[in-house]
Order: structure tokens, then sequence, then C-alpha cells
């Protein structure tokens, strides 16, 4: 237990990392705070850390170990089983009727919800349950809010008729462009051909200007290249994207799309034996992609793995520069000379939308495949309605604002990003190189950077390099965070850098084409945690028999979705769709739920922690947990520990599971294994359980992840075993 918030004095300060005139400075401040408020404050700390994150007492160039101080000794007394998670950020009534889902609440609310609705933050709990009972209702407020415009408006928002269509029929006999409705001004939201559309800068060119294009620069070149792919390709051809996620990729994807064809999305990380399984499923007809990747200050080859994959057509782009460094094959193009087949055409900065049914494909993506042969997950033009609607209730994404998020179109952020910004009007933020240096930090700093995605892996890596020391990063009114579970610490850093503004998690899949799971800026947050399901995402948490929880009961089990979820995929190109997500499933009010795999655990408050996939779960004694809540305690142990990674093995002899705990250590850091295990052991069972016991400590150079970075602890476990094994024979 450490120090209470009234106990902090200047020798903790000063140990904190500031001078002894600044600590002084710092003393008189807080306990100025402390004192004009200590009635109320008193009574909870929850208002004590709302006081000092409103008064700005903390400045994001403080050193990390302030920070730590006052969070910690704030709530250094706070009892999370019957508190539930402690808050970090708090909603303003002001501010919650000005975001996009407050101002439409204010609006539609009191007709929807009569005179049960009082205002956004006190009745966003009803009006979400509002959008899953009715989304036909709540559809249409959405759709009018987004750049989503029909060359043949829908007969309705949904069809429930036809029965083997468990997630139903959204937006029947709609004919549209998905494209189209990124690239066309629009009154509202207030796209205008003068809108800067896309920022950028290359890596290297840190004192450079970053670079931008009007709206109007990105739709003529969008459209230049759609004409170019209709003297190169057969109409409905898939055509594979295999190049990081730069401006260029961005116009060809969008192109693509456009003209009638179906991306197909490869991560640029892949080796060639995956390239080629993901051609092959897809049926791909030519590939983009670049010489070489410029990274960290690396050319990493690119186009000879393309080559050693298939023998499709290439149209390879320069990784730097205009021209190409190496030398290509006879059938490929380069693209320049790919460009060049538009030199006579008429108007070549002009296309006629190619305008399909809602339900048609434009994008064929693959889940991470770490196990068999990755799952072929086409989206139709449903997905992007789905991630913008979601982007503009949850992260509140506006016209103005400037968003970034390190990521790639081979994954499912990249669409995601891509369609978030130009379907609700905001700038994408794109940084052609490694995000991991301070260069990366600084084109956030001279973009306008006003909300930033994240992966956790990201932040401890910007956290641990001190990547954003002295870079100014108070633009930035929102951080969103995906793809495994946060470290709450590493949430406090994030936070800190933008005088403590809200770090909204995002939990989903590829096959949803959204989050199920998020946070939002009308309910307060908690590092680490999720507020609630996302609009019209339905689901409970089931138990080992399949029962689902009373909603409102604190429970840890396997989530099941609603079925009625616009975006959801119906289909996969290459496995069975009902074996994969519904068959096995409980039934619940009528309805078949849908399989998602996630392990989450419901707090007391109503907060969610998602706690890794089913098969990341453990029997430790008869006691069941997650390898997530072990590592949460595990990487606050110790000072020297960069990350863990917790995993169970049975003995070779039969027996009990035991507990593994590997370790990857901060640079510079020597520390022995057996001396983290009693650390690691006391960890575990004064906060997790008195009974757990932890066997072996593992220190490792670097976790086995998947090419999207999502830890692969079946290998960890693999690697055990075989070492267990190995032993027990000498």
């Amino acid at each position: 237990m450490g120090k209470k918030i009234g106990e902090v004095g200047l020798e903790d300060l000063v140990k904190a990392g500031l001078r002894m005139e600044g600590a002084r400075e710092f003393d008189e401040i807080l306990s100025g705070v402390l004192r004009r408020k200590r009635g109320v404050l008193e009574l909870d700390p929850r208002e004590v850390w709302r006081e000092l994150v409103a008064q700005k007492v903390l400045k994001p160039w403080h050193p990390h170990r302030l920070h730590q101080l006052l969070y910690y000794s704030v709530y250094a007394d706070w009892d999370v089983s019957s508190n539930g998670p402690p808050l970090s950020w708090f909603p303003s009534p002001h501010q919650a009727k000005l975001t996009n889902l407050g101002r439409a609440m204010e609006i539609h609310g009191p007709k929807l919800l009569g005179s049960l609705y009082k205002d956004p933050i006190t009745s966003i709990n009803l009006f979400h349950k509002f959008s899953v009972q009715h989304p036909e209702a709540y559809w249409p407020i959405v759709l009018k809010e987004l750049s989503v415009v029909f060359h043949e408006a829908p007969k309705c928002i949904l069809e429930r008729n036809d029965k083997s269509k468990q997630g139903g029929t959204w937006l029947p006999g709609s004919l549209l462009n998905i494209a189209e409705c990124c690239l066309q001004p629009m009154s509202h939201p207030r796209k205008q051909d003068d809108s800067v559309a896309v920022v950028w800068r290359d890596e290297g060119c840190d004192d450079s200007s970053v670079n931008r294009m009007t709206l109007k620069e990105f739709r003529e070149q969008v459209m230049l290249l759609a004409n170019a792919l209709d003297a190169t390709f057969s109409k409905g051809d898939a055509i594979a994207i295999d190049m990081p996620m730069t401006v260029h990729a961005v116009i060809i994807y969008l192109a693509i799309v456009l003209a009638g064809f179906v991306v197909v999305s490869i991560a640029d990380s892949f080796a060639a034996r995956e390239i080629a399984t993901r051609l092959r499923v897809s049926n791909a007809k030519g590939i983009f992609t670049q010489d070489y990747i410029v990274r960290g200050g690396k050319r990493v080859p690119l186009y000879s793995k393309v080559v050693e994959a298939a023998p499709l057509k290439a149209i390879v782009l320069p990784g730097i520069g205009n021209n190409l460094s190496i030398q290509i094959r006879e059938k490929d193009l380069s693209w320049k000379d790919f460009l060049s087949s538009v030199d006579h055409h008429p108007r070549p900065n002009y296309y006629v939308p190619d305008y399909r049914p809602v339900d048609s494909i434009i994008n064929i993506l693959f889940s991470s495949g770490t196990t068999g042969e990755p799952k072929a997950i086409p989206w139709t033009q449903l997905p992007p309605i789905r991630c913008a609607a979601e982007i503009w209730a949850h992260i509140d994404l506006k016209v103005g604002d400037v968003f970034c998020w390190p990521t790639n179109l081979g994954w499912v952020m990249g669409p995601i990003l891509m369609f978030a910004c130009f379907l609700n009007g905001a700038t994408l933020a794109l940084y052609h190189g490694s995000p991991l240096g301070c260069s990366f930090g600084k084109f956030v700093q001279d973009a306008g950077v006003t909300v930033l995605g994240t992966v956790p892996s990201l932040v401890k890596a910007w956290k641990s390099a001190n990547s954003v020391d002295g870079l100014d990063w108070t633009k930035i009114r929102l951080f969103c965070s995906t793809g495994e579970a946060s470290n709450v610490d590493d949430d406090l850093w994030l936070s800190s850098k933008s005088y403590y503004n809200p770090v909204i998690e995002c939990c989903g899949g590829t096959e949803l084409g959204s989050s199920y799971i998020q946070g939002s800026l009308l309910q307060p947050q908690a590092f680490g945690t999720f507020s609630g399901p996302s609009m019209t995402t339905g689901f409970v948490i089931l138990d080992e028999h399949g029962i689902p929880y009373p909603d409102d009961q604190p429970c840890v089990g396997e989530v099941g979705l609603f079925p009625l979820y616009l975006g959801a995929t119906d289909r996969l190109l290459n496995a069975d769709h009902d074996k994969v997500y519904f068959r096995g499933m409980p039934m619940h009010k009528g309805m078949q739920l849908r399989r998602h795999g996630d392990i989450i655990k419901r707090t007391v408050g109503g907060y969610y922690i998602v706690q890794g996939r089913a098969d990341d779960t453990m029997n430790l004694g008869g006691i069941k947990t997650s390898s997530v809540e072990i590592e949460r305690v595990c990487d606050r142990a110790d000072e020297s520990i960069l990350e863990t990674a917790a995993i169970s093995v049975a003995p070779v002899g039969g027996g009990p599971e035991v507990l593994v705990i590997n370790v990857v250590l901060k640079k510079g850091f020597n520390i022995q294994s057996d001396k983290l295990k009693m650390k690691f052991l006391k960890a575990v069972q004064c906060n997790l359980n008195p009974l757990f016991k932890v066997s072996v400590v593992k220190i490792v150079p670097e976790f086995p992840r998947t090419a999207s970075n999502k830890l692969l602890r079946r290998v960890l476990r693999d690697r055990v075993k075989h070492e267990l094994s190995v032993r027990s024979r000498m």
C-alpha cells in the first residue's frame, strides 16, 4: 500500500524527479487544490483525481514518476472489488451535449425515450438499450450524419423475414458506391473541395513541411487511377494491395472500389508463403506493391517477396523518390507505366462510379492466421458504414479533426481508419515510415493530430524509449487503443501527454467490421477498461454452461453477441460461416447468439475488461483465471519489467497446471529470474488469489507475435512444454 495523496511531501516529489525548487512550487499548488476542496475530496478519491486533472496540476512534461505518484496515491485505498476500477476521466455535462452522439440524443432523445430522457450523460445507457432494441429507429439518425449517399435508396433499414439470415438483411434494395461517398463534397458533414483530405510525411523528412492534399486533388488522383485500372484489368477482378499504408496505397484502395473491382488486403510484413496463400484464396488477378519498404532508416525488400509468392501481374511503386531501384519482370508494370495507360484518355481525372448493391463485396481481408489457413473475410459496403458510424458515436470524430493511427491496409484498422475519416469529413494523417521513434511523434505534433490511435505495445515502446520527450501533443483531444489488453500505467503515461484527455479502448474484429465494446465520451472512463457495448450492439456474458449471467452482475465469461449486427459477415470464402460463428452457441430470447471468442470480465460499476481469447484462460488449482489478469499484476511488480506473458502448462507426469511467467526486461536492466519469481508470487497472491503459485519465470529477449502484433501465448506454451519434456528425459 503506497502513501495517500495527503501524505505526499517534498521528499516524495524530489524522488519523483522534481528539483527542490520545483518540488516546493508543486507542493504549494497541490496543497492549495486539496485544501480548497478538502471537505468534498476526502469522501471520494475520484473527485480528488477529477480536481487535479481539471486544474492541470500535472503537466505533460513532468516526469512520469510524478504522474505515477499522484495517480496511485490518490487511489491508494481504493477497493476495486467493491468500487470497480478507479476512474481516470470524467465527461462534462456541457461538453457531452456538443459531442456527435450527445447532440443527436438532445434532438431525438425526448421523442424516442419520452419523459425518461434527461440528458446525454444520464440517459446514455437507456439510449444504448433503445438502439439495440430498435435499430430501425437508430440507424436513420446516424446515416444522415455520414457522407453516405445512395444511388438508389434502400426499401427499409432492416428486413427480418429471411430466417436463414440470422443477422437480418440490412438496407435491402439499395445501390451505392462507398468510395464515391468518401470522395464527394457534402454540406453535412461539411466536406468541401478545398478541405484537406490527407496529410502525410515520409520518414527522414522531419524538418520538411507536412504534405497536404485537398479533397478535389485527392478525388482526381483516385479517378485517374480508376481509369488506369479499367485499361489493365477486367471488371470484378480481385486486386491485391501489399504495401505500407501510404497516400498512394489509400488512393489505390479507393480507386479499386470506385471502379467496381475488389481489394485483397495483404499486410506488408508477410513472408512470401503467406502472401501466396492469400492471393490463392482470393483468386487475385494482380497486385500493387513497392520495390522496398523504408522503415527505421532501412530498406526492406518487398517486390522480391511478391515475385516469390505468385506469377501475378504486379504494379510496382518506388519506396523512395519517383524511380524504381530494382529491375522488374517483363510482365510487371512500373507505377509510371501503369499511369501512362490513360495518357490519351479524354478526361483522365473523371470517372463514373460503378454502383452496386450494398451487399456486394468490395474488400477481402484475412484473419491473422495463427493456426492453419487464415479465414478469408469478405467486406461488403456495410462494414464501412458501420465503422464510420461507431467512430462518429464513440470517438466523436468531426469535420476539422486530424486522425492518425499507425496501421496497414492488410489489417482491419487500415480500412476502418480510412472510411472513418472520409465518411465523417475528417483529415487522414499518414506517416510513411516506422511509428516507433521520435520522428513519428514529431509528425503527430506537426500535422496537428487531434485523434491518435495506438496499440498497447506501441505505447509501451514510446514510453520505454522516451520517444515523445520535448514534443507537444496537447492538440490531441482523444486517444484510441485496440489490438490487445492495455496496461493501466501505459495508459496513464499516454493520457498525461495531452493533459489527461481520455483513452478510448476499442475491441472488435475483422468479421464485425467494427468494435463490439468501447469507451464513450458520455461515460466516465477508467484506464484499461471499456465502459460499455458499442451503439446497437447487444451481448451477454456466458458461464461455463452457456447460461447468461444477469446484465447487472459482475462476472467473467465468454461473450455471446446478439446476431442483428449491421456490418457483420454473413459468409466466409474458405470456411463454413455458420460453423465458425453460430454452431454450438446457445439461444437467448429467441436469438441464436454469435460467437466471438473473447473472455470478458464485467466489474462492479459496469465496466469491462477483455481478458483475452477463450484459449488464453487457465485453470490454477481449480480456479479459472485469465492470462491478462495475471499480466496486469505482474507488469508492475518491478521497475525492470517491460512486459510479461502468463501461461499455464500441465506437468509432464500429469497433475494440476502450473503458472509460468515469461518476461521481457527493459534495456539496461539485469535481474535474476529467482528474484522476479518472489516478486511475482507476492504480487499475484496479494492482488488476485493467495492460493496461486508462480512455478517458473523465464526471461526472454522478445515475445513471439503475429504480423498484426498480437501476442502468441500458444507459441510460448509450446516452448515451455518442450523444455519440460526434455528435462523429464534427462
